[in-house]
């Protein structure tokens, strides 16, 4: 190195090493009213009886293409009802989750709405950011900032996703926008619990989620263990007098927790030991595949609640819906191996990336599948209560098992195992889990979404159900011209 560079290479690592990571700030009191949270988002449901709901997975940029994908397709794809009103399926949507790779997708949609499908291709699916992650943490003149106390690559990553995508927008402008609820996750490091950005989750930290940067909850949601550092956050729980909802602390206090309920409630019981900002003033994150990558847990969490909450005569934001539409949009790929033609086993790295995998696939799964069996439950139920009714006016236990939510169940599921092309499934099946794919990989993962949809049997009994033609594929109206909502009476 030449010696005149030394001097200049020493004031960019000073200058680093005054760098600190952002911090949420504190909040003074609680108001329930206030906030990103469902219940000031639900007056914006552009309907109240038919809650659609889009689960995005993790995977990179093969899950956020493959979300994005469904968004276009809902996005061009008009109904028409009974009555003959018209609306673009995208303009009923209710609620986004978002995990990893697909927090990215669900988080810009929320912030740009329709002017997303003009730039997210160029800004960020059709990038190399992986690379320029790598460029940064390599930087000298970032090194003095990554030696910053919890300043980490994640920090960097948060950054680079600002600059490109998210142009310092907090949730404070998805707050006061008229959009779908945006609900990206991470993970708690210390107990592996869910860690969802909404403000009733700030409110337990006694912090303010809309000062908050999109940026950091989608570092917090993508940071893969040890690839990336944890998303650290200030944790000021019990010092704003917050007071636990009353039909929480009715669950968190039972001793043997209502069936269906005991997961939702062991959830909510998590979610309150955040409180104890003494013993726990940080909090670190990690990517929220690690314990959801589908983003199910808190649509499953709802649901559970729902029915509890129903079975005990009270009220929920749910109460008037009809039907509960979940477009399960799993992007998960198993890549072939050929270790089963060969003697030796694989290497440690290969067997420690499948092993951490598995389980997180297999939970995956489950999630899914546990969907599936509420809806059929639920449907069952319903259908005994004519052929009951006379035993439940008699016996109250009969008709507290009858009592279950009228709203109907469609879970629609949306993964390349759908894809009745095999060549198709295998090429998609074969893109890793990277943030940087090639550009026919992108293109194919958006087109597959939209076949999928259509091909899809739950789907077409949706279509059925609610007495809805599709249109042919139209363009898509600009922000803020659709129809006021889907009417299916």
């Amino acid at each position: 190195m030449r010696k005149s560079a030394i001097p200049i290479l020493a004031a960019l690592l000073l200058l680093g090493g005054c760098a600190s990571r952002p911090v949420n700030p504190p909040l003074s009191h609680v108001d329930d009213s206030a906030g990103y949270r469902l219940q000031t988002r639900q007056p914006h449901f552009r309907n109240q009886e038919n809650i659609v709901i889009l689960a995005f997975s993790g995977g990179g940029t093969r899950a956020a293409a493959f979300s994005y994908g469904v968004l276009e397709f809902l996005r061009r794809t008009e109904v028409t009802g009974p009555q003959g009103n018209t609306v673009r399926l995208l303009d009923v949507v209710a609620v986004v989750t978002g995990i990893s790779g697909g927090s990215f997708t669900a988080l810009a949609y929320g912030l740009y709405g329709d002017r997303l499908f003009d730039e997210y291709e160029r800004r960020f699916l059709k990038r190399n950011v992986q690379g320029e992650i790598v460029a940064r943490t390599l930087s000298p003149a970032n090194w003095g900032m990554l030696g910053s106390t919890g300043v980490g690559r994640s920090e960097l990553a948060s950054e680079l996703y600002d600059e490109i995508l998210f142009n310092g927008a907090t949730f404070g402008d998805l707050d006061r926008g008229t959009g779908p609820l945006i609900l990206a996750s991470a993970t708690d490091l210390s107990t592996g619990a869910r860690f969802v950005f909404t403000q009733g989750t700030f409110d337990i930290l006694c912090s303010d989620l809309n000062a908050v940067r999109l940026s950091r909850a989608a570092a917090a949601s993508s940071a893969v263990p040890v690839v990336l550092s944890p998303v650290t956050l200030n944790n000021y729980g019990g010092t704003c007098n917050r007071v636990t909802p009353a039909w929480v602390q009715r669950f968190i206090d039972e001793p043997v927790p209502p069936r269906p309920a005991a997961r939702a409630i062991r959830s909510l019981r998590v979610a309150e030991a955040l409180g104890d900002g003494a013993g726990r003033p940080f909090l670190h994150l990690i990517d929220g595949g690690v314990s959801d990558n589908v983003g199910m847990r808190s649509v499953l969490d709802s649901l559970e609640i729902f029915e509890a909450l129903h079975d005990a005569g009270q009220p929920t934001p749910l109460d008037r819906a009809r039907r509960i539409i979940v477009f399960v949009v799993n992007s998960l790929s198993v890549p072939p191996t050929d270790w089963d033609t060969r003697e030796d086993p694989p290497n440690p790295v290969s067997i420690m990336l499948k092993s951490a995998g598995v389980p997180i696939d297999n939970f995956s799964y489950e999630s899914i599948e546990l969907l599936k069996d509420t809806a059929a439950r639920w449907k069952s139920i319903r259908s005994l209560r004519g052929v009951a009714a006379s035993a439940a006016a008699k016996d109250p236990a009969i008709a507290a098992a009858l009592r279950v939510p009228d709203a109907e169940i469609y879970a629609i599921d949306v993964s390349f195992a759908a894809l009745p092309d095999r060549a198709e499934f295998d090429y998609l099946n074969r893109q890793p889990t990277s943030f940087v794919l090639p550009d026919e990989a992108v293109d194919r993962l958006r087109a597959a979404a939209g076949r999928i949809i259509m091909a899809s049997p739950e789907f077409q009994r949706l279509l059925k159900d609610a007495g809805l033609r599709v249109r042919s594929e139209a363009p898509a109206a600009g922000p803020g011209t659709g129809p006021a909502g889907l009417s299916v009476k």
